[in-house]
């Protein structure tokens, strides 16, 4: 992408559109309702329901953590990225309006629905993301990243806020659906697997597909695949400011995972929140985390990627302590208030520090070993707070772990120098003091 500040404002709106659709999955499915369904209902208690929500994040983690670097290389070679983008949001659909089938009592099949349907979401998103630098000039990635991250949660809202207004909460839901054996709540992913799929068709029809390295069957780039990250990872010195932030992501963003994945568990198991509770509190958190993805968008292209992420990392340790020793409701409101302000600004930073990063015609293959260093050890901060919360019988005890992570992330994240990054890549845009 040439540093000129010109754009295809109607593909940058069509590759936002596509995280305006897939968010409804994060807010309803994952956090804030079946996930919650699942361990009220589905599992035989609460807290065996917690751990097994873990393992499914877990296997789900693992197998996206190994499989999104090879996918992503071969994508980039082979010109297969929209292919392999329509191929896993066609799986994600249709595995989510799946997941209306699951009754009470019925773990295996839910758990094996819904680790389909989070692997298929997760893959998509590693070609979505590898648009990113394609999109956008340089000296505006923070930015147009953070209106997807954005109108990401722009769509998650609209989405919770139909579940809540068409299915939760009125005594009569919507197209005569009933209550008995939870329809009503099981009805909500049909609605988000209908989201996605209206919500994804732009990206499809305008943002173009980059030219391949090479010819364009499949079969002969498995072998060439390999190869070429056999080779990255030889060369994997050269881009040593890719390997700090990947390094430091795997450890924050796995308390980034935890903290989403289980917000409405632990509302509802620790601090009583009743479904509609549940529900509004997703709501409000997605609006602040809307409001904080636009907002902080201008202050990563100011600033820079790396000094976002720190600040934003420092504010999920204050809320976790908040949600922790929370007294009451309110307490624990205000730290998920904090926690959705600064969550689509970090995520935001950490894709457009990569996207500033990434040398030009391997966009998939580095954005495949960016979802291997948000995956390939993700499976810790939901394991260790599932068997924490075993071993204490505590949502709280096990909840901490993810300050630990934080933590962590940020001391490695010091090294990173962005200027060097982007300087090795090769793109170009306004320089930034570490």
């Amino acid at each position: 992408m040439s540093s000129n500040s010109s754009y295809d404002r109607r593909a940058v709106l069509a590759w936002a559109l596509y995280d305006f659709g897939n968010s409804a999955y994060s807010a309803v499915v994952l956090t804030f309702l079946f996930s919650t369904y699942f361990s009220d209902a589905v599992a035989p208690d609460n807290i065996s329901g917690t751990s097994l929500w873990a393992w499914g994040l877990t296997v789900s983690g693992l197998t996206v953590a190994f499989l999104s670097p090879f996918m992503g290389a071969l994508a980039d070679a082979g010109g297969f990225r929209k292919r392999f983008l329509f191929g896993f949001t066609l799986l994600a659909v249709l595995a989510t309006a799946s997941l209306y089938t699951v009754l009470p009592g019925q773990v295996t099949k839910a758990l094996i629905l819904f680790v389909t349907s989070s692997i298929a979401m997760e893959m998509g998103m590693v070609f979505y993301n590898a648009f990113l630098p394609d999109i956008a000039p340089a000296d505006k990635i923070g930015r147009i990243s953070g209106y997807g991250w954005g109108l990401g949660y722009a769509g998650g809202l609209i989405a919770m806020g139909l579940c809540l207004v068409g299915f939760v909460y009125p005594e009569q839901p919507w197209f005569g659906v009933s209550k008995e054996n939870f329809q009503h709540i099981r009805a909500t992913n049909l609605l988000v697997a209908v989201w996605f799929a209206c919500f994804a068709i732009p990206i499809f029809v305008w943002v173009k597909e980059p030219e391949a390295t090479g010819a364009p069957a499949l079969r002969s780039f498995v072998g060439a695949t390999y190869r070429q990250l056999r080779t990255t990872f030889q060369e994997i010195r050269r881009y040593r400011q890719i390997v700090r932030l990947l390094v430091a992501r795997i450890f924050y963003n796995d308390g980034v995972v935890t903290l989403y994945s289980f917000g409405g568990i632990y509302a509802k198991g620790t601090m009583g929140f009743s479904f509609t509770e549940i529900m509004i509190f997703g709501i409000v958190l997605n609006v602040t985390a809307g409001v904080g993805a636009l907002a902080l968008g201008f202050l990563d292209d100011l600033i820079g990627g790396k000094k976002t992420i720190q600040f934003t990392n420092g504010a999920f340790i204050v809320a976790t302590l908040l949600a922790i020793f929370a007294p009451n409701k309110t307490v624990f409101w205000i730290a998920g208030i904090i926690v959705g302000f600064f969550l689509g600004p970090n995520q935001a930073a950490s894709r457009s520090l990569m996207g500033r990063f990434v040398p030009p015609d391997k966009e998939s293959e580095f954005f495949g070993f960016f979802a291997f260093s948000g995956k390939a050890t993700a499976f810790m901060g939901p394991f260790l707070l599932g068997y924490l919360n075993r071993l204490f019988g505590s949502q709280k005890v096990g909840v901490a772990i993810v300050i630990v992570f934080f933590a962590i992330g940020m001391l490695i994240l010091t090294r990173v120098d962005e200027q060097e990054g982007r300087r090795l890549s090769g793109r170009t845009g306004k320089a930034l003091q570490n």
